[in-house]
């Protein structure tokens, strides 16, 4: 569950107040339509952050107990902060490395990722098994990431860097980042596991940014893309072909918006 990029006391700050409302509410808007609304709900926020939508899960599902993890411990620490200051919030959270967390198995009605760094699917795999074990039977479990064709903006352009200096290395990275999920691989790969009354949808969104330099002085690049992008990109020499798209988007976009595409998914099923 180690998270691609440090998150320190200011980071999770930042995070909570420009990331939260513009990036993660993309995933958790859709993931909170498909949660089975139950009272006395216990739910396990797996990769939790900060919290959020911690607020908004507490209003959906009456006297809710949640139980979250994450491996920063300044988000847990503001997490835990959040929850002493907001009234009717029953949460507990903790820092935690890797699977099996230490929450007992079968006791949750819900559990629940959003956007969590694991674009590979073998990192999937371990948080649709780490889900399996924490669900009670009928239990549900909700899992909200960016699909295929996310950050192709970005994408296109190393795919041009690669053309245009014949680096098959690149050309290999822009492949694997090419091989996100659809929604239906997602949907196949809870069926899978072993849930049932499996249901998918999807939403696309357009990021806007001013320009530019605004794009990668963004918490939500710094934070969010780059570092999800990169745990597929990995080649020996990064920095050229990431100055390419950094100079590309700088001189093409100086004056003028830019949009970033992100299509999210979100998946859900029953435990057996």
């Amino acid at each position: 569950m180690k998270d691609p990029v440090r998150i320190g006391p200011a980071e999770a700050a930042i995070v909570e107040t420009f990331v939260a409302p513009r990036y993660l509410e993309l995933f958790a808007s859709l993931a909170l339509e498909m949660v089975v609304v139950s009272e006395d709900a216990q739910l396990a926020h797996l990769h939790c952050g900060t919290g959020f939508p911690e607020r908004a899960l507490a209003d959906l599902l009456p006297n809710v107990h949640i139980y979250g993890a994450d491996s920063s411990e300044a988000a847990i620490e503001l997490a835990r902060m959040k929850q002493a200051a907001t009234k009717g919030l029953v949460a507990e959270y903790v820092v935690a490395d890797g699977y099996p967390l230490p929450f007992p198995e079968a006791s949750f009605s819900h559990a629940i990722a959003l956007a969590p760094p694991l674009t590979a699917a073998e990192a999937r795999w371990l948080l649709l098994r780490e889900f399996s074990r924490l669900l009670a039977p009928n239990a549900q479990a909700l899992l909200a990431i960016p699909l295929r064709d996310s950050y192709q903006e970005l994408i296109d352009l190393l795919r041009e860097y690669a053309l245009k200096y014949d680096a098959s290395e690149v050309t290999a990275a822009v492949e694997r980042m090419s091989a996100r999920p659809t929604l239906d691989a997602l949907r196949a790969e809870f069926e899978t596991i072993g849930f049932g009354f499996v249901e998918a949808r999807g939403r696309t969104h357009s990021l806007k940014f001013a320009n530019g330099r605004a794009f990668f002085e963004d918490p939500i690049v710094r934070f969010c893309v780059l570092p999800d992008i990169a745990l597929q990109y990995s080649v020996a020499s990064p920095d050229r072909p990431l100055a390419y798209v950094k100079d590309a988007i700088d001189k093409y976009f100086s004056d003028r918006p830019f949009e970033l595409t992100i299509h999210v998914g979100c998946v859900t099923g029953r435990q057996r």
